[in-house]
């Protein structure tokens, strides 16, 4: 990797590992305060949002200079991002009918919330 992909990888790769962290201690607190079935339901949440989170940063972290191939790069990880999204919701909602959906959605919230306040920060 260049050094402007290693400067962009690196906190790419650190969003996604406090993303991370935020599912699994959500998970943990809903599991213990709610029930260890909801709180496979928050991490079931958290890890579609975090999959999705890997894949964008795996592709944005080759590096380039070029302008239009950077906007290019973006765009097709947004989208390749949005659609593993979707897959895993809809594999989610096939596979795991007895899932609380409820603490499946505030989990994905929770750890898709926490990926743009740490954008914030970057």
């Amino acid at each position: 990797m260049s050094d402007s992909a290693t400067g962009i990888a690196r906190p790419v790769f650190r969003i996604v590992a406090l993303q991370l962290t935020i599912a699994v201690l959500f998970s943990a607190l809903v599991a213990l305060f709610a029930g260890v079935g909801k709180g496979w339901s928050a991490a079931m949440g958290g890890a579609i949002a975090v999959a999705g989170s890997a894949v964008y940063a795996l592709m944005v972290a080759r590096g380039g200079n070029d302008a239009k191939a950077v906007f290019r790069r973006h765009f097709r990880a947004e989208m390749t991002k949005v659609f593993i999204t979707a897959v895993l919701f809809i594999a989610a909602l096939v596979l795991f009918q007895s899932a609380a959906w409820l603490w499946l959605i505030l989990g994905f919230a929770v750890t898709t919330l926490a990926y743009w306040f740490s954008l914030l920060t970057v």
